[in-house]
């Protein structure tokens, strides 16, 4: 199937059965961060994933395209984006399996019911008030900054979402782990799994993936480190097999 795309946008190969996606860099692109999230989520057949904050989509395609899940859900609060993720998943024949929501991760609770779903990703924004300067073009600060939903917002409303015994996926930058874990927790999503993802064997972590439990036990693996370059240019054999070369 074939789409019209709009001023600035383009259609990228995904690597993952033929899929594509439209994006525009002048909003937002996918980074490594969402593929990484997508290869770390665990996803059983016949499961139900809502993705919060979903941008363009790219996570509930990869997740369709890596797992037997049953149905796969975005939420995106910025009308243009989820437009994009809804013609993105036309563009590659989804629509049965694959549904976006445009709205606001604080109103997903009341927008899909509590314990709807086994499964919640987030790829949230990573920087609060005083983290960094803000990229001047809103959409690019809006999935940065902590400017529509904070850490808060996404543990409150994926602990609502979930079922007793539902997971929770996120990826974030290890700065912020502290409260991350506090966050989690205080929200009934007990941390069971984290990676640290380093760019470099000898560089320290850039980014942290992490799994959680509703209502798990206490007691968490710290999995292997996960390299992103052998050198300048070149990923790491695992990084491959993540994007599916």
């Amino acid at each position: 199937m074939e789409t019209e795309l709009r001023d600035g946008e383009r259609l990228d190969e995904l690597q993952r059965n033929g899929y594509r996606i439209i994006q525009d860099p002048k909003r937002f692109c996918f980074g490594m961060d969402a593929v990484l999230l997508a290869g770390f989520a665990r996803v059983k057949p016949e499961e139900r994933v809502l993705d919060l904050g979903t941008g363009t989509g790219i996570i509930p395609i990869l997740l369709e395209a890596r797992t037997r899940g049953k149905c796969f859900t975005g939420l995106e609060i910025q009308p243009e984006s989820a437009d994009m993720a809804k013609r993105s998943v036309a563009l590659n024949g989804l629509q049965e399996r694959i549904r976006i929501v445009t709205g606001d991760i604080k109103e997903a609770n009341r927008l899909f019911g509590g314990g709807s779903h086994h499964v919640v990703t987030c790829n949230p924004p990573y920087m609060i008030d005083h983290h960094g300067l803000k990229n001047p073009q809103q959409p690019k600060a809006i999935a940065r900054h902590e400017i529509l939903c904070t850490l808060e917002d996404v543990a409150s409303q994926a602990s609502k979402v979930l079922m007793p015994g539902g997971r929770f996926y996120m990826v974030h930058r290890p700065f912020r782990l502290a409260e991350i874990l506090t966050c989690l927790c205080g929200y009934g999503l007990e941390p069971k799994r984290i990676r640290f993802v380093h760019p470099y064997t000898d560089r320290e972590p850039n980014m942290i993936l992490i799994e959680a439990l509703k209502g798990g036990r206490q007691g968490m693996t710290v999995e292997k480190p996960l390299i992103i370059y052998k050198k300048p240019g070149i990923y790491m054999d695992e990084i491959y097999e993540i994007y599916g070369y």
